[in-house]
């Protein structure tokens, strides 16, 4: 069942609401949800980006791809559809914790697991994200 994008925003801003107001710290543009699909085309079919988290001369913000939960989790129950956003907020906010530290892990990891997917390897996500 596809969700609309209201109702995404709604178990977003759910979830958010969940962590501890200093996480945001300098997050200065904060969440978004926008409509996008992103599919990565050097992947595959059926791989898409969720979500980013960015830093640039704006700031800092992270953007969750409304189009892309829809394309892959058409066919999924709402429980589904809210397992894997908290899991994609939850991913980019470590990210934006990283990038205060200094630190670059996650995003490390994260291109390991995307030529992962362009060499055609399974590859299962960490449940510990």
């Amino acid at each position: 069942m596809i969700l609309s994008i209201d109702e995404v925003n709604n178990i977003l801003d759910e979830a958010v609401e969940e962590y501890p107001e200093e996480l945001f710290q300098e997050l200065n543009g904060g969440i978004l949800l926008l409509e996008d699909a992103i599919p990565d085309p050097q992947a595959g079919e059926n791989v898409y980006i969720m979500g980013e988290y960015c830093w640039d001369e704006m700031g800092r913000h992270i953007n969750l791809y409304y189009g892309s939960f829809a394309a892959l989790l058409a066919d999924e129950p709402r429980s589904v559809w809210e397992k894997e956003l908290r899991a994609t907020l939850r991913h980019e906010l470590t990210h934006h914790v990283e990038g205060l530290a200094g630190e670059r892990s996650l995003d490390r990891k994260d291109a390991q697991q995307l030529e992962a997917f362009r060499r055609g390897e399974d590859w299962l996500p960490d449940e510990a994200e």
